[in-house]
């Protein structure tokens, strides 16, 4: 072939697509032990000055006890606006019920996604468990356009949530987002949410492909495990149930089991890059907002809606 026309269909032909990056382990955070509502006992896996780096999320709380008198005080009456709460129940029942008149109990193995929106009142009360009540309950923050918009809940009974399993024993709960070509039934959700339960037998791999910008984080309650396998720059790869995993930026995450297998929780979401201002149960993007909602509560013109939807 003439020289001149091997050059022509060296530019002509179309250049490699780039490789995915295996995203490496940006930070570790260790969960610190703490009273909430009524008095109950948890562990905050972050929240507080861990917010910025976690952006969409506020705060992430681990509860659990074999002991009633840790957890029966529960979370009486309390507001929150301009945030998500994500309930997820491992193991035990905690009812809920709020000022416009909804009422249930999440079960074990259920997920409540609640939009406070422009506010609600509600309460979360475990109730007496044999053996051990656990779960987390994860704060989403909420953009600026829609921190007054109705409040909405979804409620997902534990059968209705899809369960991938593997030829090697792995289960994996897709509650949000997609694995597998498998999607999870909670859908719409501003920040575009992945939530998932991973549960791997020993020594086993896992890998998942995430959006390059959105962050991403691991929180094992069960086993250990590398959360890194693949060599490269980044805090220490090893989890285990306490810590809290926080990604840097790539195309993958990677994770292997320890021998005696490992269940974390895989949690991502499109970051806000937007002002917080936040007060208790109140997250707005304003000073001034916050003092409006201090008012609204004072006054008792905190509920702006009507009604609840609920969907599914």
């Amino acid at each position: 072939m003439p020289e001149e026309v091997r050059n022509v269909v060296g530019k002509l032909s179309p250049p490699l697509p780039p490789q995915p990056e295996v995203r490496s382990v940006r930070q570790r955070f260790v969960g610190r032990e703490t009273l909430e509502g009524a008095g109950v006992r948890l562990r905050r896996m972050f929240g507080g000055s861990e917010v910025p780096l976690l952006d969409p999320f506020l705060l992430l709380d681990n509860f659990g006890s074999t002991n009633p008198a840790d957890y029966l005080a529960g979370f009486p009456w309390h507001p929150h606006r301009g945030i998500e709460t994500v309930t997820y129940m491992l193991n035990g029942k905690t009812a809920h019920e709020d000022s416009l008149g909804n009422k249930g109990v999440i079960d074990s193995g259920d997920v409540q996604w609640m939009s406070a929106g422009s506010g609600i009142l509600h309460q979360e009360m475990p109730r007496r468990t044999e053996g051990r009540l656990s779960g987390f309950q994860l704060w989403v923050n909420l953009p600026r356009r829609l921190k007054m918009e109705d409040p909405a809940y979804r409620g997902l009974r534990s059968d209705g949530i899809p369960l991938v399993r593997g030829s090697d024993g792995r289960a994996v709960r897709v509650i949000a987002g997609e694995f597998d070509r498998v999607a999870g039934p909670v859908t719409h959700i501003p920040v575009d949410p992945t939530y998932l339960d991973v549960a791997l037998p020993a020594n086993a791999t896992f890998d998942l492909p995430v959006h390059r910008g959105h962050t991403v984080f691991a929180q094992p309650f069960e086993g250990t495990g590398s959360f890194a396998p693949t060599p490269g720059t980044g805090a220490s790869s090893e989890g285990a149930p306490g810590e809290t995993i926080l990604y840097g930026d790539g195309d993958r995450v990677e994770v292997r089991a320890g021998d005696d297998g490992l269940r974390f929780l895989l949690v991502s979401g499109r970051p806000l890059h937007e002002p917080v201002a936040w007060y208790g149960p109140i997250v707005m993007n304003t000073r001034e907002e916050i003092i409006e909602a201090s008012r609204d509560l004072n006054r008792g013109t905190f509920i702006r809606a009507k009604r609840v939807t609920q969907e599914i």
